[in-house]
């Protein structure tokens, strides 16, 4: 699902696509945007995010904690 974007006027959020497909009483909550990414970058992120996603669902990926402890166990080899 894309995130939805809302954006304030006169005090109120208005989305800025209205239709939506979520069941009627949906909770949402929402962030502020505070960053400096322009949408350019924005969208670089978020694809970059997205093929993360489907690399892990894939299975193609490498657990942090095994590779670090792996690094750690090549720094001791060399170290002897």
């Amino acid at each position: 699902m894309q995130p939805l974007k809302a954006r304030v006027r006169n005090g109120q959020l208005v989305l800025d696509d209205p239709s939506t497909d979520l069941p009627e009483g949906s909770e949402v909550e929402l962030i502020l945007v505070d960053d400096e990414f322009d949408p350019e970058e924005r969208a670089r992120l978020l694809q970059a995010i997205e093929e993360g996603e489907e690399d892990i669902a894939r299975g193609d990926y490498v657990d942090g904690f095994e590779l670090v402890a792996q690094l750690r166990a090549k720094r001791e080899a060399a170290s002897r």
